[in-house]
């Protein structure tokens, strides 16, 4: 049974025991664009993707099923070289404590996404980045664009184009790097990991 059969079969919830981690040569191919009109297992696929992202947010369930929290997922850490990715941004409350009126800022799948537009001004998260198929911690600044136009296509094969900031903007990078068969850390400067360029957002 090929990987996305056993990834799409109705009883199947993905677990960290189906990300594949670095060193794997999946996560450094470039990863082959999805057929359109979408086949019924894609379409499955990029489910499952978000229903992980669903559970691994979830404290109870993230316990009991083993699960590392993750925003993001993309094909080719479940060592399927397709340019598929899901996107799960929890809001944070408001400066007073308060729930926000979206739980998500960024709740997507996105099929062949790709980067079309970017900012000038580049930006990097405060703590740094890590990954689901990264079982180290990376420390330094990871250097990427602050905003940028992503184009794809939805699940409903319908194409879209978002404008994205901030941390949505990294988070969205850093999967489709993933398709790329770039690592985060690529992006971090080997001789000053911190090293402060002029103009670099930090983002908290």
């Amino acid at each position: 049974m090929s990987t996305i059969d056993k990834l799409t079969k109705p009883s199947h919830l993905i677990d960290m025991s189906d990300i594949i981690r670095e060193g794997n040569p999946t996560l450094r191919a470039v990863a082959q664009d999805v057929t359109l009109p979408l086949s019924d297992q894609d379409i499955t696929l990029g489910e499952k993707m978000m229903q992980f992202l669903r559970n691994s947010q979830n404290p109870v369930t993230a316990e009991k099923m083993g699960l590392r929290g993750g925003v993001g997922l993309a094909a080719p850490q479940l060592d399927i070289s397709k340019r598929i990715i899901a996107v799960l941004v929890p809001n944070s409350e408001d400066t007073e404590g308060n729930p926000p009126k979206e739980a998500y800022s960024l709740a997507e799948i996105m099929y062949n996404p790709k980067v079309v537009a970017h900012s000038v001004q580049d930006a990097a998260l405060a703590e740094g980045e890590g990954c689901l198929s990264v079982d180290r911690d990376v420390p330094g600044y990871v250097i990427r664009h602050s905003r940028v136009t992503v184009e794809y296509v939805d699940k409903n094969g319908d194409k879209k184009r978002i404008k994205l900031r901030g941390y949505n903007s990294i988070v969205v990078q850093h999967e489709i790097d993933h398709t790329n068969g770039i690592m985060f850390y690529d992006h971090i400067n080997k001789d000053n990991p911190f090293a402060l360029k002029d103009g670099l957002l930090i983002i908290e």
